[in-house]
């Protein structure tokens, strides 16, 4: 059983700048102390010895730009690129279509702007997909949940989810390849876009557990979360 990985990073929507910069950059290239936050997110994986290869969905025009840090961080033969697509259900479709894997290989999805995803979460993903066929990481909800019902003067509260049947989806998410290739092919032939790996899984009738994530494996997604992955980086996390 051979392990990949699959990191989309060919996003272009949201920007943030970085404290003290003048020019916004794409989160996936913002630094962490001086390393790229998708450098980060490759490096943790790579730092899993049963990963056979990392496969990076870049744009087009910043390929050279990701193959200029791979080479300087020295990140070696395991990680791949390919060409990404207009948005992450495409790009890993075309990381996914890349990948020379067998029927029961492990492919996990990583979002590449979690730079703080940890060794331990990795190798338990990658055993709950070996038992189950399909997984993904989730937090347990610590706040009450509401439903609501959208209105033109604002939200009306509808119910209380019990938080016991609520989890919040991290990544990486993943499942065996012939699985994973199943979820996307059907999920295209009916034109249907899902907000992550799971939700194709789901639809395809593919049963996805839960493993236990972590609140330090957050999403960059605002200037600050620069300064708080530091904060985890001082405190001792890899």
């Amino acid at each position: 059983m051979q392990v990949f990985v699959i990191l989309p990073a060919a996003g272009i929507g949201t920007r943030m700048a970085a404290p003290g910069a003048h020019v916004a950059l794409p989160k996936q290239f913002l630094e962490i102390d001086g390393v790229p936050v998708l450098i980060r997110s490759v490096m943790a994986f790579l730092a899993v010895k049963r990963v056979d290869a990392v496969c990076i969905a870049v744009r087009g025009p910043e390929r050279a730009r990701v193959e200029t840090l791979v080479d300087a961080h020295k990140l070696g033969p395991r990680v791949h690129m390919v060409e990404g697509g207009d948005n992450r259900q495409q790009s890993v479709s075309n990381a996914l279509a890349a990948l020379e894997c067998h029927p029961d290989d492990v492919v996990m999805v990583h979002d590449a702007v979690r730079p703080l995803i940890d060794p331990a979460t990795i190798e338990r993903t990658i055993e709950a997909v070996a038992k189950h066929g399909a997984a993904i990481v989730g937090l347990p909800a610590v706040d009450t949940i509401k439903q609501v019902e959208r209105t033109a003067e604002g939200a009306i509260v509808t119910a209380t989810i019990p938080r016991e049947r609520i989890v919040l989806a991290q990544t990486p998410q993943g499942a065996m390849c012939k699985l994973l290739r199943r979820a996307f092919t059907e999920a295209a032939a009916d034109g249907f876009t899902g907000t992550d790996e799971a939700s194709l899984l789901e639809r395809a009738g593919i049963e996805v557990s839960v493993v236990a994530g972590s609140p330090r494996n957050f999403k960059i997604t605002q200037p600050g979360d620069i300064e708080l992955a530091e904060f985890y980086l001082r405190q001792g996390h890899p």
